[in-house]
């Protein structure tokens, strides 16, 4: 990270992003998180009609990036920040417009929707921040429909062969950041039916796949 990265994300606060430097920081994140954000939606097999939700969605773009996949479905997007939810309606102001999309300030802790609700859920670099993994994959379970599919995607594991760098930026931030074996366990753990942990070769790149 450059320095003056470093200072706005000090000052955005990633862990809830807050004022203009989250806002800027989140457009930031569009851009750094696109390439692994790429490579994990390979492991969804969409149908046109898929109902989906991004848990922390940030500044949006993955939800953006949803929706042709999804041409068909529908989109929703939680965040307990209200920054986050603001920079997300920014970048998909069409989508919220036509109906096609509808945003939400909640935590995972409590997701404000029915059981058995989305086909498909994702969560983009924000699982190192959730308050209580093992009891909010389960929250996660209720609202996914029998045979749904979660992904984590984050661009490190515990694991993985991390830069000085990263390593700073796991302490500074106090990131939860899980072992292959240990996102295993917790999605084992949370009842999920099917569990598949995909990393990808030259990279600190791991997606956590998980079906109820």
């Amino acid at each position: 990270m450059e320095p003056e990265h470093i200072s706005i994300t000090e000052q955005g606060d990633p862990r809830k992003p807050k004022g203009e430097a989250g806002a800027e920081m989140l457009r930031r994140m569009n851009d750094s998180h696109y390439a692994v954000t790429g490579w994990a939606l390979e492991h969804f097999s969409f149908s046109p009609d898929d109902c989906v939700l991004d848990i922390g969605c940030g500044g949006g773009e993955t939800l953006h990036r949803l929706a042709s996949l999804v041409p068909e479905g529908k989109l929703f997007g939680a965040d307990h920040s209200p920054v986050s939810i603001q920079q997300s309606s920014v970048r998909n102001q069409d989508l919220m417009q036509n109906g096609r999309l509808k945003l939400v300030e909640a935590s995972v802790e409590a997701l404000p929707y029915a059981d058995n609700s989305f086909d498909k859920v994702i969560t983009v670099e924000s699982f190192y921040f959730w308050p209580d993994h093992a009891e909010n994959l389960k929250e996660v379970r209720r609202v996914l429909r029998p045979g749904g599919t979660l992904l984590i995607v984050a661009d490190i594991y515990g694991d993985a062969k991390l830069d000085e760098e990263s390593k700073k930026s796991v302490e500074k931030y106090s990131l939860f950041n899980p072992t292959l074996a240990e996102f295993r366990q917790l999605l084992t753990s949370a009842g999920f039916s099917y569990v598949d942990i995909h990393t990808k070769p030259d990279t600190t790149w791991v997606c956590a796949e998980a079906r109820k």
